[in-house]
């Protein structure tokens, strides 16, 4: 299969600690992965090195067939738009409605056709079951439809690949799992996800290839032996 994302010797550091020494990783198009750790193993920063927010000490990563430790920033930004990145804070711009958050991300990453940009915010909306929601506030919406809507402000540009920094975080069980459900949905479509997680009761429900962060690390496991 079509390798989208590798890793080869990489070490990784935040500040002087070291995270990640000596790891090698690859990930097929398509796929649906997890990272998977304690809080402080290293899941947030490895996917932070992905998107080239936090540089890699030695060795070497490529994705979507960029060399991200080469990156100046306008490829930085390049290869941005082509990634959904989605966060445990949801980052939603609290003074504007639903669909101002997603038309401001579309006028931010090009987009000008008012009526593209239109139909492709019904389209995302609808994609994630929030289609009567765009005229609300984020405090209008409850914490599961926050996350959702994080989740379509990441399928805005048709992204190759979700990374997903722990979604179901903030979330309680039967949130979590319609979070997890969605995200596989977005995978049966083709796009590769990528979920950063500590909570192992997610990963026994929908099995996938697991990878676990661990003594500086990272080796794939049996997600049903958790």
């Amino acid at each position: 299969m079509n390798t989208i994302i590798e890793l080869k010797k990489v070490n990784l550091l935040q500040k002087t600690n070291v995270i990640f020494e000596d790891i090698n990783f690859k990930i097929a198009a398509g796929e649906f992965i997890y990272i998977i750790g304690e809080t402080g193993s290293g899941k947030s920063s490895l996917l932070k090195s992905l998107y080239a927010e936090l540089p890699i000490k030695k060795g070497a990563i490529k994705v979507l067939g960029y060399k991200v430790e080469e990156l100046n920033d306008d490829n930085i930004s390049a290869l941005r738009r082509k990634l959904g990145i989605i966060f445990q804070d949801f980052q939603l711009l609290t003074d504007r409605t639903l669909y101002d958050n997603l038309l401001f991300i579309l006028q931010a990453t090009g987009w000008v056709d008012k009526e593209k940009m239109d139909d492709r915010i019904k389209e995302v909306l609808d994609n994630v079951h929030l289609e009567n929601c765009e005229q609300k506030m984020p405090y209008e919406l409850s914490g599961g439809e926050q996350q959702r809507a994080t989740i379509a402000r990441a399928l805005l540009n048709y992204p190759k690949i979700i990374l997903a920094d722990e979604p179901t975080g903030n979330l309680d069980p039967e949130k979590s799992k319609k979070i997890i459900n969605l995200l596989k949905e977005i995978n049966d479509k083709g796009t590769t996800v990528v979920v950063a997680t500590h909570d192992y009761s997610i990963i026994k429900q929908f099995p996938s290839h697991t990878f676990v962060c661990k003594n500086r690390s990272l080796v794939e496991t049996n997600s049903g032996k958790l």
